[in-house]
């Protein structure tokens, strides 16, 4: 496995400033925001795909200072009600798709996506629960009447690029967890598949080896990032929580660094099943910590990671 960062993290720096620092830092792979929620800062794909020298140039930029592209994201919600916003982020995720296609780049990561309960809403609904029976219904509307369509289409073009498609599941979207994401998988099998962020999964108190053995060979793509659930705030509130992330002190749960929500010990668990499952690539480190600054929580993870990460071994030990 190699170490990366998410390089959203260094928006307000030049890009190729910003890949010497990742270079002098040790780490091997960057992942670059294509727009949408993370946005375009380093990467504009209309604008490379339209300008040969410029993608050469930004091919370059890279690969000079020995370092690899993990993955390009565009997060979004193509599915969305809105129709202005849906053709937004379905348009620059196919750009992304295109530009990672001549970039030779595998992976473009993104959300499911979550659409509104019924065709008249122009807002989306994250539906969790199966009572009143109207929700389970708008779930069922949903899934049959946008996700699968959207996903089905979207899929072939993706497969025709040679590009997988590496959903990130997190809560308000419909791929939120193993169970709807495997859901969403079986769409398009080996071009449907998880960037999957720990972080999400201990946020809503899922056992992150049992969910890394679950999805499997269905990991495209990792995420490095924490999460510490405060046990006070939980125990008299659950985990659900919609206060401001920078209410650290009365939130249930915040984003931490690696290591800072979880022990050395726990990551080295998700690092080793990680491996079990066959995934040898990128381990990208994206920092949302808002109790430390992004310089120093991209030290810490790497310091940490560093300790944990492990790759395929080279050779059969002898006794095997």
């Amino acid at each position: 496995m190699k170490i990366g960062v998410f390089t959203v993290l260094f928006g307000n720096k030049p890009f190729e400033e910003t890949l010497d620092y990742v270079k002098e830092l040790g780490l091997e792979a960057v992942e670059i925001g294509t727009g949408a929620y993370p946005g375009d800062g380093h990467c504009k794909p209309a604008e490379l795909l339209k300008s040969e020298s410029k993608l050469k140039a930004f091919r370059a930029a890279i690969s000079s200072r020995g370092l690899m592209i993990s993955a390009l994201s565009c997060h979004g919600n193509p599915i969305h009600p809105d129709k202005k916003v849906a053709r937004a982020h379905d348009t620059v995720f196919r750009q992304t798709v295109e530009l990672a296609s001549k970039l030779d780049v595998q992976q473009v990561i993104t959300f499911s996506g979550c659409p509104g309960g019924d065709p008249k809403a122009t807002q989306p609904n994250w539906i969790t629960s199966s009572w009143p029976p109207e929700f389970p219904q708008m779930l069922e509307w949903q899934w049959k009447e946008r996700v699968l369509p959207y996903w089905k289409e979207t899929a072939k073009f993706a497969r025709r690029n040679g590009v997988r498609v590496a959903i990130e599941m997190h809560p308000n979207f419909v791929a939120y967890n193993p169970e709807t994401m495997l859901r969403l998988a079986d769409v398009a099998k080996g071009t449907i598949g998880c960037n999957f962020d720990p972080s999400h999964m201990f946020w809503q108190q899922v056992d992150v080896p049992t969910a890394i053995r679950t999805l499997g060979d269905r990991i495209f793509h990792v995420h490095a990032k924490d999460c510490k659930i405060d046990p006070a705030n939980t125990a008299k509130n659950g985990v659900l929580d919609v206060k401001k992330y920078t209410d650290e002190l009365n939130r249930s749960w915040v984003f931490r660094t690696v290591g800072y929500g979880n022990s050395e010990s726990v990551w080295r668990e998700i690092v080793s099943n990680l491996r079990m499952v066959g995934y040898d690539h990128v381990i990208s480190i994206e920092h949302e910590d808002s109790l430390m600054s992004g310089d120093e929580g991209l030290k810490k993870a790497i310091g940490v990671l560093k300790n944990v990460v492990i790759s395929a071994p080279a050779g059969k030990a002898y006794w095997a």
